[in-house]
């Protein structure tokens, strides 16, 4: 399982609540609130461990909303139960 942050915690919140958008890229940078994320390599990460992703394709570089995976609904239940 992914061990969780705070900060990633907090991203994955966000990105759950509708407030993210990501870059279509890659190594996808996370934007929340219109604002760029302030720890990018922790953004890239959650990518890479496929917790969250895309709601649709788009052009290199362009924003599109965020959305979790179905990983990442697991990884915020595993923290919710948990507390």
């Amino acid at each position: 399982m992914y061990a969780a942050t705070h900060r990633s915690l907090a991203m994955l919140k966000a990105v759950a609540a509708g407030r993210a958008e990501l870059t279509c890229s890659s190594e996808p940078d996370l934007f929340v609130d219109g604002l760029p994320c302030c720890d990018q390599s922790a953004a890239h990460e959650l990518a890479r461990a496929g917790l969250i992703a895309p709601v649709r394709p788009g052009a290199l570089g362009q924003r599109v909303p965020a959305r979790l995976t179905p990983a990442g609904h697991d990884v915020l239940a595993a923290v919710t139960a948990a507390a």
